[in-house]
């Protein structure tokens, strides 16, 4: 039997898997599928070899020009089997790849003969952008072209369907006990992976629901209550093994990002704000460690900060735990999502601006300092969302406020993640869909998004990461218009642009030159000031266009004594480890 899984990438509230990230999704039906099937010989394509091969040069930009398999088509028809994995719920801007939707695959796949199963999220449907409201033509679209679709969890059905089609449930869930073996086994589908083995990151996940929805339902517009309607904690044993499965494979960078709250993890049930479980959060990241000893990244994702501002001295031992264990440049993000009381009222959602407050004060009071690799160990991200019932233009300010708050306050915000509320069928917002605010409200939200990126954006981009300060381990990923864009691997990593065409897929140490609103600007260091061309040469700090003269004229230099004392030698506290000869 030959099995195509075709990944569109996916994109929600509890889980990434757009590259670098590879998602649970396709690893666990590799997994349920070679399970029920040994010898099935199955095929991992990417929606980006599906348009390099149907579309070439003129298709929908692609992060890989030339296809992961040549073979993609013939791969297609001869299977006998093709799943295809998406859904957007959380859009967002992506560096090098885009996630596809289901009216794009269908055009790709609709030639094939192969039985053809649609799985992941996409089943509730895709968001194209903020500030939307998904409807069914989506899903009426795929019961055209797809002969399944899977409404519970995709490796269940591919598991039943493998031993009897007609036994196959497409609304079955699967527990942990379950995923343990379809975890272990589909590691190997990473082999696959266009960005194995140095690039990739992998999603892992540790629990599924939200333990807040439990206690008091969920914030308005999250999918995550919806698809899983009670909390389940993945035991600390299975994630390790899984974690060892994928390392001894060679994966060095992992996210344990598949949860709505690390700070959640195996805690006890208290209404709306649950007890935090700080021996079994230490116990799984230091069980991490101890089968990937070298990992290159460990991260996290989500949190709720009024776990964090109600149970802080459990939290601190948990964001201890994620700085030892982990590695530096740790995000944890923050649904405040609105600082009016109100609005948190009327969408139900996690906590009130004064708990993410002092959530974000004690996580900077643990995790301000600087790592080994340029970015403070761990920082919170603040995630808002515009356009929800009830807002009023003085909603906008009290954000806005709220934000800058945290900025005259010298704290510290790795991201603001604004965006506009998406209406998805089954949330509780479906029902309140005639109050969203995104088209009455859309000259107030592009004056508020506008000056949060200019008054609060900016200035903190300069606190977290000053001029001078030199990133390590920027991976180069896409060179566009004279600029080649780069990014750490990790949870929310920055995008720098380096003011020069850069070799790609390799790792550079980078020195942070200027900001912009969401990225900065960066060069290669160590610069060879004899060889380096004046364009990057006025990038450094402190030197300009009247000194970048003055170096094109004195070099070659002979020193760096000879170098400092051309350009002034109170600069060379900041250039000493940038500068080579």
């Amino acid at each position: 039997m030959r099995i195509a899984i075709v990944d569109g990438y996916t994109d929600e509230p509890a889980g990434l898997g757009v590259p670098p990230y590879l998602g649970i999704y396709p690893r666990y039906a590799y997994g349920a599928i070679k399970k029920a099937n040994k010898s099935a010989e199955v095929f991992y394509l990417t929606i980006d070899d599906l348009r390099a091969t149907f579309e070439g040069e003129n298709g929908i930009a692609t992060r890989n020009k030339t296809p992961n398999f040549p073979e993609t088509k013939k791969i297609l028809e001869t299977a006998d089997v093709i799943v295809y994995i998406g859904g957007l719920h959380t859009p967002g801007k992506y560096l090098s790849a885009v996630p596809s939707q289901v009216d794009e695959v269908a055009k790709f796949l609709k030639p094939f003969k192969g039985v053809k199963i649609l799985g992941g999220p996409a089943f509730m449907g895709s968001a194209h952008a903020g500030g939307t409201k998904v409807t069914s033509r989506e899903l009426l679209l795929a019961q055209t072209v797809f002969d399944h679709i899977v409404y519970g969890d995709l490796e269940a059905f591919l598991f039943d369907y493998l031993q009897d089609p007609k036994d196959a449930d497409p609304f079955r869930f699967r527990d942990y006990a379950e995923l343990r073996d379809y975890a272990i086994i589909g590691a190997e589908v990473v082999r696959q992976f266009p960005d194995f083995p140095d690039f990739v990151i992998v999603e892992i996940e540790t629990q599924r629901g939200c333990p807040k929805a439990m206690g008091i339902g969920g914030c308005s517009f999250c999918t995550e209550p919806v698809r899983y309607r009670t909390v389940e904690d993945r035991p600390v044993e299975d994630v390790v093994a899984e974690v060892k499965a994928l390392y001894d494979l060679g994966v060095r960078h992992f996210r344990v990002g598949r949860q709505s709250c690390i700070f959640s993890y195996m805690a006890r049930p208290n209404g709306r704000v649950p007890v935090p479980n700080p021996e079994a959060i230490e116990k799984l990241f230091a069980g991490i460690r101890s089968v990937a000893p070298h990992v290159k990244t460990l991260h996290v994702d989500n949190a709720n900060p009024a776990v964090i501002a109600n149970y802080p001295e459990e939290s601190i031992r948990i964001a201890k735990a994620l700085i030892k264990y982990g590695t530096p440049g740790n995000v944890v993000a923050f649904g405040l999502e609105s600082a009016d009381p109100k609005v948190a009222k009327l969408n139900n959602l996690n906590a009130t601006a004064e708990e993410t407050y002092e959530a974000v004060k004690i996580l900077n009071e643990v995790g301000g300092r600087r790592g080994y690799n340029g970015m403070p160990w761990l920082l919170p991200g603040i995630n808002i969302v515009f356009g929800l019932p009830g807002e009023t233009k003085k909603s906008y300010e009290l954000t806005f406020q709220f934000l800058k708050r945290l900025l005259d306050e010298g704290l510290m915000v790795r991201r603001i993640n604004i965006r506009q509320v998406v209406v998805f069928p089954g949330t509780p917002l479906w029902h309140l869909r005639g109050k969203v605010k995104t088209e009455k409200h859309k000259r107030l939200i592009q004056h508020y998004k506008y000056k949060i990126r200019h008054e609060i954006d900016l200035p903190m981009l300069k606190r977290v990461v000053p001029v001078g300060t030199i990133l390590r381990d920027v991976r180069a990923e896409v060179f566009d218009n004279g600029l080649t864009y780069g990014r750490q691997i990790g949870s929310y990593p920055l995008i720098v642009g380096m003011p020069k065409k850069m070799p790609l897929n390799r790792f550079y140490n980078v020195m942070i030159v200027d900001h912009g609103y969401r990225s900065i600007t960066g060069i290669p260091v160590p610069v060879n000031v004899n060889t380096e061309s004046p364009k990057v040469l006025q990038y450094l700090p402190g030197i300009g266009k009247k000194t970048a003269v003055k170096i094109l004229s004195k070099r070659p230099f002979r020193s760096r004594e000879e170098f400092f004392e051309t350009i002034g030698n109170e600069k060379r506290e900041i250039l000493e480890e940038a500068i080579t000869l």
